[in-house]
Formats: structure tokens, sequence, C-alpha cells
């Protein structure tokens, strides 16, 4: 790839799919980056001492994809050298084990990709309309 073509992309997608942690860090891997840095968060098994069977997801579709995209412009403010940034998140059940949503950021270093994805999970956590509902096991 010519690095004059790699511009900084985000890529966000909210699907009802399986998601994929190779796709997504996949579509941040760029030739002038030294680290690409993940997030993905899985349904457990437990929730407070009861038996969580599976997650389910809704959300305002277009409201996530725009505070998702805030989310990417903020990232891009505090850590200018990020390169791509990719958010995948599931709707509909998520199984146990299952990925309800990952998170991929590059970056020509390893400290601004970390730092960026944690402020991605904890802020679409905090401000993206999207909604969990735990099915748990009646005994």
């Amino acid at each position: 790839m010519d690095e004059s073509e790699d511009v900084p992309k985000d890529f966000i997608k909210l699907k009802s799919e399986k998601l994929s942690v190779d796709e997504v860090s996949e579509l941040v891997i760029s030739p002038c980056c030294g680290a690409v840095s993940l997030f993905i968060g899985t349904t457990r098994n437990n929730f407070e001492g009861k038996k969580v069977i599976h997650l389910e997801y809704e959300a305002y579709t277009s409201m996530a994809e725009t505070e998702i995209r805030k989310i990417c412009r903020d990232v891009r403010q505090k850590w200018p050298s990020v390169k791509h940034i990719a958010v995948h998140h599931r709707l509909g059940v998520v199984p146990v084990t299952e990925a309800s949503v990952i998170i991929a950021v590059s970056s020509p270093h390893r400290v601004e990709s970390l730092e960026a994805v944690m402020y991605c999970i904890n802020t679409l956590k905090a401000s993206v309309p999207i909604w969990k509902k735990a099915e748990f096991a009646m005994w």
C-alpha cells in the first residue's frame, strides 16, 4: 500500500452477526504504525451472583453511529498520531463467550493506541445509545 493512500479512517459497524476479531484488527493495520491495540468485550456467564444465559443488545442505530463518530473525533484530538479506529458492536442476542464489542486502534507507538482504546470503550459505555439486557437462568 502506498503510504500517501493510507489516510486515517474510522470503521463503525453495528450488526446482528457474530463479530470477527481478525476482520476488525485487519481494518486498522497500517504500514506506518507499530501498534494495534484491541478491546474485546465478551458475554460472561455470571452477573452479581446470577447465571447469565445470554445478553441482548438494542440500539438507536443512527444516533449510536453518530455518537461513535464523535468518540473517534475526540480520540483524534487527544491522540493526533492515531491512524485508524474500528468500533464494531453486536446487536441482538450474544451468547456466553461471544464478543459484543470489538474496538481496534492503530498508531505508530503503543501508548497512544492503548490509551485510545480505553477511552473508546469507556466513552461508548457511558454515552452511546446501546442498551444491554441479560437473560438469567431460573435456577
